[in-house]
């Protein structure tokens, strides 16, 4: 701050008057612009105003205070009541003004009365007033300007808002529909995957209970609530296949499904699904809809019924179920034929299988199991009987190719052997006579066989093999050899071959055990560890068992090598036993056993 260095006395309203007129021309001519000097004038004025208001003499104080720059300062002004201490360098002033150009010295010397003439000077500050509208009038339009300027940038953001929310909303609906085509896709192929799997289930067995149980075991619950299926018998239906079977305890749905040979779809609103019928909702299941699909392949053999998992069939589920059904349809007749042919097969084999004869002093037990799984039925057989020099002759042989064919090639071979058998006693004879015909007769198919001659009044067995696996003899201490001298080729192979004869002691007590393959071979092993095992068996027979009840015998040795229910191929067994002392009983039975033999209890499977 900085002292004053004038003073100006005001003794009236006129004083006032003249001392703003003297400032204002003070300030004018130190350059200070219009509207600090406007601000400047104003101020005082209104001091001026409030100090002759009260009727108080006063004095008004003025001081120049240098500025920043050298030509600048500022004019600092103090309005004190008379007779009041002068202030100090620290005391603020009342107003003050910058001014760009030290004021003139005569004016502040001169003071009041040093001004414009009252008249003048209120004119100069209506110029002031002008000057300070003036200036308001251009901050109006430049507020106007920017005013319209930010209205333009309100309405520019609002619309790139506007479209930055319509970007976003076309954003969330691609994202959405990309969800919901993945979705699709996922679903689509979920259900794929579930046909593809639940066909090769289905198709993979032969057994018609097994294909509904699998079937059952994939679509509840997930994709039905319930299942049943309705399958016809074929033996009750008409001829002609235009008949349905009874009725009585079927829904409606499933009725309409075999007189339409369409799918039927009952409930209380429409179902939608394609290539379906709909019908009113079903008494036997009101609450939840009801689809029929008719089992159809080459004929109707049924129809599946499935009741919803929920309040609805989905379309696309809807379509896979009434696929899956036809494929059902496919494996259930595929099962049934092979059944027929299996069992075909299978008596056209025991048909041929004979009743064993009755000697004094030998014993024979057979056993004949066909295979529980595949079409392996028809090519394994057996058979004993007597020549006319009174020898016992016992033959074991196995087909190859299983079915229909090899069963009738295996009737062929039986009958061929019986006939060479009359002429010729000798076994490696017999089977190279039987093995020029079959190599005429059918160069397909190929056959092993070994044959055993009991002579009629000594202890020794006289055997020749075509290929088949070795006799196992058990001595009547309980020790075990294996007849296994190399064999001769396999009937019916493309080479001429003469079979040799072989002898091996048969003492009383001695058994002679003859077997096709299915007794001793299992998946990924050889023949010889079941020929070990089959040997072990014979070891562990009951000497007593063996002289008195040979069929128990011939039990217990299946017992113990099949002693599981599953095999994959035929399984023939002939055992010879030439008692301790001799022994007189009928022997002209054929024992045959079905799968249920090989279990707990085998009496209950024999015929």
């Amino acid at each position: 701050m900085t002292a004053p260095t004038h003073v100006w006395k005001l003794t009236s309203l006129a004083d006032a008057a003249r001392a703003r007129a003297a400032l204002d021309r003070i300030v004018t001519e130190g350059g200070a612009p219009a509207p600090e000097r406007a601000r400047f004038l104003s101020s005082l004025t209104a001091r001026l105003r409030e100090s002759v208001a009260r009727g108080e003499g006063g004095e008004l104080l003025l001081g120049v205070r240098p500025g920043p720059s050298p030509d600048g300062g500022r004019l600092d002004i103090w309005l004190r009541p008379a007779g009041a201490s002068r202030p100090g360098a620290q005391d603020a002033p009342t107003v003050t003004c910058a001014l760009p150009h030290p004021p003139a010295g005569d004016g502040l010397r001169e003071g009041p009365r040093g001004g414009l003439p009252l008249p003048e000077a209120l004119l100069r500050a209506d110029e002031n007033t002008a000057t300070v509208l003036r200036l308001l009038d251009e901050q109006e339009d430049l507020v106007r300007l920017h005013r319209e300027e930010l209205h333009k940038t309100n309405q520019g953001v609002l619309a790139l808002h506007a479209e930055l929310e319509a970007a976003a909303v076309a954003q969330r609906e691609l994202l959405e529909a990309e969800r919901a085509a993945r979705a699709e896709a996922e679903r689509a192929r979920r259900l794929l995957t579930f046909l593809a799997d639940a066909s090769a289930a289905i198709t993979s067995s032969l057994s018609p209970t097994a294909v509904l149980r699998r079937l059952a075991d994939m679509l509840v619950p997930e994709y039905a609530a319930h299942l049943d299926v309705w399958l016809f018998d074929e033996e009750n239906e008409d001829p002609d296949g235009k008949h349905a079977p009874r009725v009585r305890g079927r829904s409606a749905a499933a009725v309409a499904a075999v007189r339409t040979g369409r799918p039927q779809h009952a409930a209380d609103h429409p179902g939608g699904l394609p290539g379906t019928d709909d019908l009113p909702a079903s008494a036997l299941s009101p609450d939840r809809p009801l689809l029929a699909i008719p089992l159809v392949a080459r004929r109707t053999l049924g129809v599946l019924s499935l009741t919803a998992p929920g309040a609805r069939f989905d379309a696309d589920t809807g379509v896979m179920l009434v696929e899956l059904a036809r494929r059902v349809a496919v494996a259930l007749d595929n099962a049934r034929r092979y059944e027929r042919y299996r069992d075909t097969a299978e008596a056209l084999q025991r048909a041929q299988l004979t009743d064993l004869p009755d000697l004094p002093g030998r014993l024979l037990a057979a056993r004949y199991l066909p295979a529980t799984r595949g079409l392996n039925i028809g090519g394994d057989w057996y058979d004993a009987f007597v020549q006319p020099d009174g020898g016992l002759l016992a033959v074991i042989g196995d087909v190859t190719g299983h079915g229909m064919h090899a069963a009738v090639v295996m009737g062929q071979l039986r009958t061929a052997l019986r006939a060479y058998a009359v002429e010729d006693s000798s076994p490696a004879a017999i089977l190279t006579k039987l093995h020029r015909m079959l190599g005429h007769l059918e160069p397909e198919l190929y056959a092993t066989a070994m044959i055993a001659r009991f002579g009629p009044d000594g202890s020794e067995v006289v055997w020749a093999s075509a290929g088949h696996p070795p006799a196992v003899v058990r001595a009547a201490d309980g020790s075990v050899r294996v007849l296994d001298t190399k064999p001769g080729v396999m009937l019916g192979l493309p080479v001429p071959f003469t079979y040799q004869d072989h002898r091996a002691d048969l003492p009383p007590g001695s058994s002679l055990v003859l077997y096709t393959d299915g007794l001793v071979e299992r998946r990924a092993e050889g023949l010889d560890p079941g020929i070990e095992r089959l040997g072990r068996a014979m070891a562990g027979l009951d000497a007593e068992e063996l002289d008195h009840d040979l069929d128990a015998a011939a039990d217990t040795l299946l017992k113990q090598l099949l002693h599981d229910s599953e095999h994959e191929d035929d399984v023939c067994v002939l055992l010879c036993h030439t008692p301790a002392a001799a022994v007189q009983r009928p022997l002209g039975r054929r024992r045959e056993l079905s799968v249920a033999a090989i279990g707990e209890d085998v009496t209950a499977g024999r015929r």
